[in-house]
């Protein structure tokens, strides 16, 4: 199975420690573990928002050490927890994204689309004020997926989710990563979304990669 990251000898000062991880091209890898145990920092690593303290991280078998970052993070998106959004219309924040990667804007009929992938049921003229922080989190999101990453690196994409709207969010980033044929790399703290969803699952525990399981 071809790789589109690989870890050898990795450590992070002391909070995480890889021997060896293969993390597969166009499948859908969750990162369980217990809180603190290091799987954010992985996650970070991924598209050189830290450097490890030892070791060589590889995507698509190059050193990303040897990348140009801003290259690769326009390649490999991380959202975050708690996402940046900017203090303007939504259209804008699609628009400001889509600047910062230096590609075309899009016309509204798409960006609606992508509103619509994550249920944000909103206007782009709607000042993101005026939305609550589970909808800045699915905002952030679609302009995630408007800018057309191949890698979609998410830490925990729905913590700030009710239940139901959880599992919606989940099954439309999954759909999405495989209509367009993406890697998607996603730390959750649901164990249940890892077992319906992930067909790759990375275990880190106490700042160490356990166990790999594929299914």
């Amino acid at each position: 199975m071809e790789s589109v990251f690989q870890l050898k000898e990795i450590q992070y000062k002391d909070i995480l420690q890889v021997e060896r991880m293969d993390i597969p091209l166009h499948k859908i890898t969750c990162i369980i573990g217990e809180s603190g145990s290091g799987k954010s920092t992985l996650l970070k690593m991924l598209n050189n928002l830290i450097s490890p303290s030892k070791g060589e991280i590889f995507f698509k078998d190059e050193s990303i050490q040897n990348m140009d970052s801003v290259e690769l993070r326009r390649k490999v998106i991380m959202l975050g927890q708690n996402p940046v959004v900017f203090p303007s219309t939504i259209r804008d924040n699609f628009h400001i994204a889509l600047g910062f990667s230096e590609k075309e804007l899009l016309p509204d009929q798409k960006l609606e689309e992508y509103l619509r992938m994550v249920h944000l049921n909103k206007s782009l003229d709607q000042t993101v004020e005026t939305l609550s922080g589970g909808e800045k989190q699915r905002l952030a999101l679609a302009r995630v997926f408007a800018l057309d990453p191949e890698v979609l690196l998410l830490d925990e994409p729905s913590s700030a989710l009710d239940e139901e709207t959880e599992t919606l969010i989940i099954e439309e980033t999954v759909n999405y990563t495989k209509k367009y044929n993406k890697t998607l790399i996603m730390v959750t703290h649901a164990k249940l979304i890892a077992e319906n969803y992930g067909e790759n699952i990375v275990r880190i525990s106490k700042g160490r990669y356990v166990m790999k399981e594929e299914k």
